[in-house]
């Protein structure tokens, strides 16, 4: 993970003042109150170091709700695979879609949280723990849009880790091809997209069942491969991807596994100062895009949530958030 990485700290000043912070310990996890509540943004704090910044301070969740949550649990300096932690650099750290867990590592272990009844739980089986010789910056996980789900891809340079899907709810582990990278959730969780590049240079599409059998696959065209973000639909075919040429005008573009078709470029209803940063389906079909704006020092510093016609390019904006502070790095729901 690299800071700013994601769209995250984000903060609206008319709610800031009205923030209340609290630190959640991990005795107080077991005995949270059950609410509506879930994330809008998970940041890490940035300190100066010599003329660069460091992460500092804790791991914290940013509220619907208006509450800040830390999160005293959660380890923020990675260990490396030597043992060794890295003092420069930030753990890994996800939000399911719908922002009522995240995923973290608590120690060693690799954890999911409800964000609404505080409680914590490892990952079953040996997916909470490392294999030897990764270090914590050598995995990267993602949530399913439910948080049933999570996605543990493991960065080994000799690419023979597979990659696991962990569910929640039976806690049974399916293992995926090690050269298969996750793109994609469907957001009923049933499918997973995942890319490789192939011997030929090319790259390849392929989706996974929640059983681990493949579904769908092709090589797909390079105006597909060369863009993003993209996103899976229920249907565990189509994908809809934006396009972002040289004039920084951004299109909507849908592409269809099955039939290995692209269709026409729809024009996105979004301001040429913004950028697409990630697109996703819902559980009603609906289709969801996050932008952001750069701030002068060339920092992502304010984004915009967006429903989107799939079928005209027509935007509405549900929601917008300006940076408040410079965090090293931080996670919007679905990161």
């Amino acid at each position: 993970m690299t800071p700013k990485r994601g769209l995250a700290v984000l903060t609206l000043a008319a709610a800031a003042a009205a923030t209340m912070t609290m630190t959640v310990t991990p005795a107080e996890a077991k005995t949270g109150a059950a609410s509506a509540d879930s994330v809008r943004y998970a940041w890490l704090d940035s300190c100066p170091k010599k003329d660069y910044t460091i992460p500092c301070g804790k791991w914290t969740l940013t509220l619907r709700s208006g509450k800040t949550v830390k999160l005293a649990d959660a380890r923020v300096n990675p260990r490396q695979a030597n043992g060794k932690i890295d003092k420069e650099a930030g753990t890994p750290f996800a939000v399911s879609g719908d922002g009522r867990f995240v995923n973290y590592f608590k120690g060693d272990k690799l954890v999911v949280r409800d964000v609404n009844s505080g409680k914590v739980r490892p990952l079953p089986g040996g997916a909470a723990v490392l294999p030897r010789g990764i270090g914590q910056t050598d995995v990267d996980t993602t949530l399913s849009f439910d948080g049933s789900l999570v996605v543990v891809d493991y960065f080994d340079s000799a690419e023979k880790l597979p990659t696991l899907i962990v569910n929640l709810k039976n806690g049974k582990t399916i293992k995926l091809p090690p050269a298969n990278n996750v793109l994609s959730f469907s957001p009923d969780g049933q499918h997973l997209l995942t890319g490789r590049t192939t011997d030929d240079n090319v790259t390849e599409f392929a989706v996974f069942d929640a059983d681990g059998r493949e579904t769908a696959s092709q090589v797909v065209p390079q105006i597909v491969s060369n863009n993003s973000p993209v996103a899976l639909a229920n249907d565990g075919s189509t994908v809809a991807l934006v396009i972002t040429g040289a004039s920084n005008t951004s299109r909507l573009r849908t592409y269809d596994l099955a039939s290995d078709t692209v269709s026409d470029a729809l024009p996105l209803g979004i301001p040429k100062d913004e950028s697409a940063q990630r697109i996703y389906w819902d559980p009603a079909g609906t289709l969801t895009l996050w932008t952001g704006r750069n701030s002068k020092d060339g920092e992502i510093s304010s984004a915009v949530k967006r429903t989107v016609n799939a079928e005209t390019g027509s935007t509405r904006k549900l929601d917008s958030f300006t940076t408040k502070n410079s965090p090293w790095t931080w996670w919007l729901p679905g990161e």
